[in-house]
């Protein structure tokens, strides 16, 4: 019988990548959310029964220990970029991935990866970054030997930020962003889920893996090559951080005063703290290289799910071509 993994988070962003790798590996795949009847899209990703979507809450023991019965290995990919009601930082990055991490162990289970980001320090001014490094500490504790991934911003077909960006970029002749200075080091989802699959699969050695993409790119660099691939011509506004800051707040308060009705998906005073600091891989850190993956470049994705964002859509070099035939 071939093995199973328990993916927490496994239908989000990254998780339903991790999933697919997983169930293209031979691996039996149990993706453990809060609305499994929402996730029944991984199904597909495996043979009949391979992959099946349960319920669980990162936020108690009972749920948790349920969905990894049995399990030979552990993925945890929940994570969130803002706070609502129950579902706090603390709560879900680092006591949901100790809670994890000690529930495994309770469970003999020998091998778990978990995900955290670039930038995760316990002595952060962000909530976000703060709560990635206890939730790190505390997997750490409870599974000495777990790998954990630090990547940097990451991008591909269901990503929440280059498609946000694109589709600002349709709004009018200005993209107003924050910390254009800032650096990045963009990796593409799918080689961070090779990354995980890699680290319960094969021989890897245990402790923290910072991944990032082929490229080092500003915030601004970055909106420039998403701007040349959908085709548009806007002024990229670089918003000072005091004019950010306000404005943050602003959001803050209209989700606060509306009690979670109203979520603040534009910018949150922790995003700001984030935005001022550099997002890229270490000098010293461990890599792709030493998982033995090369990560893919930007410039051969992006145009495989922005192209919609192009002013004429699926045709737009089409339609430029003709332009061209008639003059």
């Amino acid at each position: 019988m071939s093995k199973l993994v328990t993916i927490y988070g496994g239908s989000g962003f990254v998780g339903r990548y991790v999933a697919r790798n997983f169930a293209q590996a031979g691996w039996r795949v149990r993706v453990a959310v809060r609305r499994p009847n929402e996730a029944i899209f991984v199904r597909p990703y495996g043979v009949v029964g391979q992959v099946e979507p349960v319920l669980c809450n990162i936020r108690d023991d009972d749920s948790v220990a349920l969905a990894m019965q049995d399990a030979d290995a552990v993925v945890n990919c929940v994570g969130i970029l803002n706070e609502a009601g129950k579902n706090s930082f603390d709560a879900v990055q680092a006591e949901g991935a100790g809670r994890v991490a000690r529930i495994a162990a309770q469970q003999g289970i020998e091998r778990m990866v978990h995900l955290s980001a670039i930038g995760a320090d316990a002595t952060s001014d962000s909530d976000y970054s703060r709560s990635k490094a206890l939730g790190e500490t505390a997997v750490l504790e409870h599974m000495p030997n777990a790998v954990i991934l630090r990547p940097s911003v990451i991008f591909g077909a269901e990503d929440n930020f280059f498609n946000r960006f694109a589709g600002m970029a349709r709004m009018g002749p200005f993209l107003p962003i924050v910390g254009g200075e800032t650096r990045f080091q963009p990796v593409f989802v799918d080689d961070v889920a090779k990354a995980a699959v890699k680290a319960v699969t094969d021989e890897v050695a245990a402790g923290v893996y910072e991944l990032g993409g082929p490229e080092v790119r500003t915030m601004r660099q970055m909106m420039a090559q998403m701007l040349d691939v959908i085709s548009r011509r806007r002024v990229v506004l670089n918003l000072p951080f005091w004019l950010a800051r306000i404005m943050a707040f602003g959001f803050d308060i209209l989700q606060a005063i509306s009690f979670g009705l109203i979520r603040n998906g534009v910018l949150t005073r922790d995003q700001l703290r984030n935005l001022r600091r550099d997002n890229v891989v270490g000098d010293d850190a461990r890599g792709f290289a030493e998982l033995g993956i090369k990560p893919v470049a930007m410039e051969s994705v992006l145009p495989d799910y922005l192209w919609r964002f192009r002013p004429s859509g699926q045709y737009d070099a089409l339609q430029k071509s003709a332009g061209n035939l008639r003059t």
